[in-house]
């Protein structure tokens, strides 16, 4: 079996897919397995013909949060020549083709260059310079946002930094990974849209967007009615979702969101049905598309996360590159009204693995399905 055939087939059966199934849900799998890292990105296909064919996915919109390659900047320089730490990884991505990141925090190996720590202005500086090197822009970060309400003295100023910094980098939106309130209850969400809205006018002096990221359990049910459980908290749901609840009462010039689309999808798998006031079953079907266009200036950022359905684990889907999973990204994007909006970032929770290269291998698989998707 020559070299090719084995990175293919290793490919394979990490994402678990049938050969023929693997070649046919990606784009150029065997060039791209053969080409190098440090070889320059390949031109994108045949370009838009009178609005036909055009790229789903503008070349300066596609984008990658460093979570999905959290390895590769975290690992110390000096025990490996492949990409380690900020600066080399940003040179990696930049030759893949990639023109827009999202931070997932400020860390990296303390032997890289910079430091372990760069989550300070002079750390912004730095990494600001690395960016602009490789011509990459930074356009959002999971970072902090405070956990009490109201406010402490230190959570302000630690938040005024977080807001310093992100102007320094030239980013347009600063938010957070994790969903407004982990809560099931409309009274949280309540306090929850009080701090946001009080944090996205803060955001807004400074010039960005603040946006909230989804898992799936922030498209369950919100208990806002029915008796009451021994807490007095209400035990049943008028059937809106957690953060459909969320929508209506933060302010729509103030707070804004990113869908990660991969757990929209566990969402639309798992979160179906509620009890509602009259203790009657009911059944909903979430559509992850069909909320996003009823709002969709609020929605500047994605986690473009693929994944192939499997109905028998408890998510219902698994994570692949993207490209090679079962969301029918083409009819997502092809939908949205305005192109030149979002900000679609690859995201793939477990890209790192035993191989140290893999998660730079599938952020270039996962470019280059990107540059193909086409409607």
């Amino acid at each position: 079996m020559s070299q090719l055939h084995e990175q293919e087939e290793a490919l394979r059966r990490t994402l678990g897919l049938s050969r023929r199934r693997l070649l046919a849900a990606t784009t150029g799998i065997a060039a791209a397995a053969a080409v190098p890292l440090a070889q320059p990105a390949a031109a994108d296909p045949v370009q838009a013909q009178g609005g036909r064919n055009r790229p789903l996915i503008p070349p300066g919109k596609r984008g990658i949060i460093l979570y999905t390659v959290r390895d590769a900047i975290g690992r110390d320089p000096a025990s490996t020549t492949l990409p380690s730490g900020f600066r080399r990884v940003f040179e990696a991505l930049a030759r893949i083709g990639y023109q827009q990141v999202e931070f997932a925090g400020y860390r990296q190996h303390a032997n890289a260059e910079g430091g372990a720590n760069l989550e300070t202005v002079e750390g912004a500086r730095l990494l600001r310079s690395w960016l602009d090197d490789n011509g990459l822009r930074a356009e959002g970060n999971h970072g902090f946002i405070p956990a009490s309400w109201p406010l402490s003295t230190a959570d302000l100023d630690r938040f005024k930094q977080v807001l310093e910094i992100a102007n320094i980098l030239g980013l347009d939106h600063v938010g957070t990974g994790s969903d407004p309130t982990g809560s099931a209850y409309k009274a949280d969400w309540d306090v929850a849209a009080e701090k946001w809205n009080a944090l996205g006018e803060l955001a807004c002096q400074a010039g960005l967007k603040l946006y909230t990221h989804n898992h799936d359990a922030a498209y369950a049910f919100l208990l806002d009615s029915g008796p009451l459980d021994e807490q007095g908290r209400p035990t049943r749901s008028s059937g809106i979702r957690k953060l459909e609840y969320f929508f209506e009462i933060s302010d729509p010039r103030r707070v804004y969101f990113e869908m990660d689309i991969f757990w929209a999808h566990v969402a639309q798998f798992k979160h179906r049905t509620y009890t509602a006031p009259d203790g009657s079953a009911q059944t909903d079907v979430f559509d992850p598309l069909a909320t996003v266009l009823a709002r969709e200036k609020r929605f500047p950022l994605f986690h473009a996360k693929d994944g192939t359905a499997n109905p028998g684990t408890a998510n219902g889907y698994d994570m692949v590159p993207f490209g090679a999973g079962d969301i029918d990204y083409a009819r997502f994007f092809g939908r949205l009204r305005s192109r030149g909006l979002h900000n679609p970032m690859y995201e793939q929770d477990n890209a790192p693995g035993a191989d140290p290269g893999q998660s730079l291998q599938y952020a270039e698989l996962s470019y280059r399905n990107m540059a193909a998707l086409r409607g």
